[in-house]
């Protein structure tokens, strides 16, 4: 996109950083919306992540990496 134009986020539809993409989805997120995965460390939307709420308190864990969480 050329410089200064701003994308929408995808969950609040707030203004979202252009350097803010899901790695999962490739759609923009706001800092707000965006969660990092506790496993591997890379952002993702609230649609691409789920939380873990097992023994060791509650963890984001995105699509690629809860596969494995069993």
């Amino acid at each position: 996109p050329p410089v200064g134009v701003s994308k929408a986020c995808s969950s609040c539809v707030r203004t979202a950083d252009v350097k803010e993409a899901c790695t999962q989805c490739d759609q923009f997120i706001c800092q707000n919306c965006s969660r990092l995965c506790s496993c591997c460390n890379t952002v993702t939307c609230s649609l691409c992540s789920t939380i873990d709420y097992g023994d060791v308190g509650e963890q984001v864990l995105c699509n690629g990496c809860s596969i494995f969480q069993v």
